[in-house]
């Protein structure tokens, strides 16, 4: 393996081209020079009179301007990474004899005017070799070469000859200073950093769902991010249709993730929180409102699910009156007891409300077509529309399968004890109903305090009137903390389509977090699903890692403990002050980290938030709110403990932990909310107590 090479370029006298370094950057200037050409083309096109009407026109417009933002050369960004030397063309049916082939990956695809790829992207097969390649099996490689960058300058290179007996397998330094480089504002791609394992998931098809059970640090969130990149890579045309999604836990974390995808030139995925995705404003329905964590539970519970089954068909009565159709000169009846028997029929199979009362005038006027046929007549689909649009049928239905708002069905269930009680029964006992029954009921949907949770139960109610569009693909971050009923919620948006779920049992702070993966698996409606666990960490160092997983035997049982193959020790320190100097010591670790390059973040309990915010302004350290994103003047973030999830910062200061451990409301919900909160650095962390520390630690 050849480390970094001196810059030629001081060398006044040397050849250029001679040198690998300067062919290696005379490639990535022509490549630069052939990206710039490619969007050029398209910016160029002429879309006059190309379309036969203005819809398909805006269409075509809408697309051409995408593939032009999808085709921005990022100056800071390195296009490509690495280079394949294959021993021979790859895919030939013979490779004895055949010439070898040498392959940059990057990005994107980038090829210059005669069609022939400069960039090759590193979703396509002829890539994977990069990432899965090794001196045991090494794919036909005769040598994997990996590029340094500082900022969008290529500054080293380093080799590796796999097929060379000769040579020792060694870890690669520009790999790992690429995985341990502090950075500062959102999060970036680990598209040049891709593990073996990481990369098995990422390249698993569309046609099934995939959960990751990921310790802190794994990667996990970048794996499920590249994912979706790959699959609309392989399958975009399938995806262009039905529609990508991913969900994150709140909107700082999708703040914090958004630049990964268009980074890599996908700019068509949508992303969501689950209450963005409940949250129907056509229903008048807001969340405005909290639950107690009991409220809560029970209202996430999947029983719920038949509470509202039970409670939406009570509103179907049995016909008390035959239905007579007039036409002309003539009178059609149909007696009491076949609608009774059409009315069953339909109940019987359990479609959902609002098809099963499309249905019912169909078939009532089917019953009268009968009828008509047997008195010489011969009716046609005509005039079985006639009938189904007749006065009598349309009361008929009206009467027996009446129409049912979602929310309005939700909000008596929730305010009628009577009502809850009739449906309920059976399934929740009365402590149960009494606990999720508002003391306070709304006086109507748009002035209710709906909670979270309430606006799962009206999109559970509203899906089983009506049923919610499938995507293709769903990306699921966190899920550890989704109750069942939120599950179910995301288990519709992909009930034609695939998912891929991604979260850390060990990091379920939600009263309701889920026990097992299998049983969260169910409740998405995908069980059978592989269940993948990354237990390597990349960019925690191993004395955090080590230290927060002595909290694992009573948050996790059973779940493996995470390792690190990051190289650098790290910064850690754990320090007790006297309680009346808590402030004035954490101001101190906050200045130091502040001398170290990198994002810095200060996590407490957030209940301490307005305290330390206080005392953040008033020794003059500017500090911002997660979702802002950080700069080279501001690189200190206080952060509550509850958003801290799923964010990273080079530095960690952590504020008081017993004070995050009790502001929960039991104490596996309060260690698990602090082993999130202790595995955030990624590169050190100061820990500052007054109080004294969680029996564990």
């Amino acid at each position: 393996m050849t480390g970094p090479l001196a810059d030629p370029l001081t060398n006044p006298h040397a050849d250029p081209l001679a040198d690998p370094l300067a062919r290696e950057r005379a490639h990535l200037t022509a490549s630069r020079a052939a990206l710039r050409a490619m969007r050029a083309d398209v910016e160029a096109l002429d879309l006059r009179d190309v379309s036969a009407n203005w819809v398909n026109a805006e269409a075509l417009h809408h697309q051409v301007s995408e593939r032009i933002k999808a085709l921005a050369d990022l100056a800071d960004t390195p296009l490509f990474f690495g280079r394949l030397d294959y021993l021979h063309t790859p895919g030939a049916e013979s490779a004895e004899g055949a010439a070898g082939e040498r392959f940059y990956i990057g990005r994107r695809h980038v090829h210059d005017g005669d069609g022939d790829p400069m960039v090759i992207d590193w979703r396509a097969p002829v890539s994977q070799p990069f990432y899965q390649a090794s001196k045991k099996a090494p794919m036909d490689i005769g040598l994997r070469r990996r590029f340094g960058y500082t900022g969008g300058e290529l500054t080293a290179y380093e080799d590796e000859r796999l097929s060379d007996p000769e040579e020792a397998e060694q870890t690669s330094k520009l790999l790992q200073s690429e995985i341990e480089r502090p950075r500062v504002g959102p999060m970036r791609d680990i598209v040049a950093t891709i593990q073996p394992e990481q990369d098995e998931i990422v390249r698993q098809g569309i046609g099934g769902t995939i959960c990751v059970q990921g310790a802190p640090g794994t990667g996990k969130t970048a794996v499920g991010l590249h994912r979706v990149a790959y699959l609309l890579y392989a399958h975009r045309e399938r995806l262009a249709r039905s529609g990508t999604l991913v969900i994150g836990p709140n909107r700082s974390f999708l703040h914090y993730i958004e630049q990964v995808l268009p980074a890599l030139g996908e700019l068509q995925v949508a992303q969501a929180t689950v209450e963005d995705l409940v949250t129907r404003p056509s229903l008048g329905a807001e969340s405005r409102g909290t639950d107690s964590a009991d409220a809560a539970r029970i209202k996430g519970d999947a029983r719920l699910a038949e509470v509202l089954r039970r409670a939406l068909r009570s509103h179907v009565t049995a016909p008390a009156e035959p239905c007579v159709v007039v036409r002309g000169s003539r009178r059609w009846r149909v007696p009491a007891y076949e609608l009774e028997e059409i009315v069953e029929e339909l109940l019987t199979r359990d479609i959902r409300y609002g098809a099963a009362r499309e249905a019912l005038p169909q078939r009532i006027a089917h019953a009268v077509l009968i009828r008509m046929e047997q008195a010489g007549e011969a009716p046609d689909d005509r005039v079985q529309d006639a009938v189904a649009r007749n006065p009598a049928v349309k009361a008929a239905v009206k009467t027996i399968w009446p129409p049912v708002d979602p929310a309005k069905l939700v909000l008596r269930l929730l305010s009628d004890a009577d009502f809850l009680a009739a449906h309920a029964d059976g399934i929740l006992d009365a402590d149960e109903q009494k606990t999720i029954l508002w003391a306070k009921p709304g006086r109507g949907v748009k002035s209710a305090k709906w909670s979270p949770a309430d606006l799962v139960l009206i999109d559970e109610a509203a899906d089983l009137i009506e049923r919610t569009p499938s995507l293709g693909h769903v990306v699921l971050d966190e899920a550890q903390d989704l109750s069942p009923m939120q599950y179910r919620a995301v288990g519709r948006r992909c009930s034609t389509g695939s998912a891929t779920v991604l979260g850390d049992i060990a990091q379920g702070t939600t009263p309701w977090a889920t026990a097992s993966w299998e049983e969260a698996l169910t409740h998405l409606g995908k069980d059978g699903a592989a269940v993948e666990e990354l237990t390597q960490g990349f960019r925690v160092p191993r004395e955090v890692i080590a230290y927060a997983s002595r909290l694992l035997p009573a948050i996790a049982p059973g779940l493996s403990e995470a390792t690190s193959i990051r190289e650098a020790a790290g910064d850690f320190s754990v320090r007790a002050v006297d309680p009346d100097e808590l402030d004035a010591a954490v101001l101190a670790a906050c200045r130091e980290a502040l001398g170290h390059e990198g994002s810095i973040g200060l996590i407490a309990a957030d209940a301490r938030v307005p305290a330390l915010a206080e005392a953040l302004d008033a020794a003059g350290l500017t500090h911002l709110s997660p979702g802002e994103e950080t700069s080279a003047e501001a690189r200190l973030t206080l952060v509550p403990a509850t958003l801290a999830k799923g964010l990273e910062y080079d530095y960690v200061v952590l504020d008081e932990p017993a004070a995050v451990v009790d502001g929960e409301p039991d104490e596996r919900t309060g260690l698990r909310r602090l082993y999130v909160a202790l595995t955030r650095a990624v590169s050190g962390l100061t820990v500052v107590h007054g109080a004294p520390l969680p029996e564990r630690l």
